[in-house]
């Protein structure tokens, strides 16, 4: 892999998203609890249930995303994907199908990521966090969830270029 395609892949997608998500994040929190003292970690709305539906939503929007975006990027020449096709295909067993993709990616990230969450913030002891920490804790999750998965999203897209 080429110093240009590990920048893209290691460098520009994981910040992107992070400074994407961390964003939209904060302003989702805000809209959704801007009425609220605090927000408990059960019930209709909550810190556990925000959590479990960002598990699977930021993870399903960012492949219906960001994959065509790198698609582009390939097409366009900004990058030589080369070097990355055949190890990407070999590695990656993501449907071609961008809808199929972007379940499967959420759901991955479901059943990886909302567990591991919500355990921890279980076992930590929340029963509940003030709204302005909830809304910066949501902003960062999904920031970093959104970072981790960035270069798996893109390396399934330019794998695609080559198909």
């Amino acid at each position: 892999m080429n110093a240009e395609l590990k920048r893209y892949l290691f460098a520009e997608q994981p910040i992107g998203a992070f400074v994407v998500n961390f964003v939209l994040n904060a302003a989702i929190a805000w809209a959704v609890c801007r009425g609220m003292a605090a927000v408990p970690l059960w019930g209709e709305t909550s810190v556990a249930g925000d959590t479990i539906a960002t598990c699977f939503i930021l993870p399903f929007l960012s492949v219906l995303i960001a994959t065509p975006l790198v698609r582009g990027d390939v097409r366009r020449g900004k990058l030589s994907a080369e070097s990355l096709r055949d190890e990407a295909v070999a590695r990656l067993r993501l449907p071609r199908s961008l809808p199929a993709r972007a379940v499967v990616v959420g759901l991955a990230a479901l059943g990886v990521a909302a567990p591991l969450a919500v355990l921890s913030l279980v076992l930590a002891g929340v029963t509940q966090v003030p709204m302005p920490g909830f809304m910066w804790a949501k902003a960062a999750f999904a920031a970093g969830l959104g970072a981790a998965l960035a270069p798996t999203i893109a390396m399934a897209a330019i794998a695609d270029t080559g198909e």
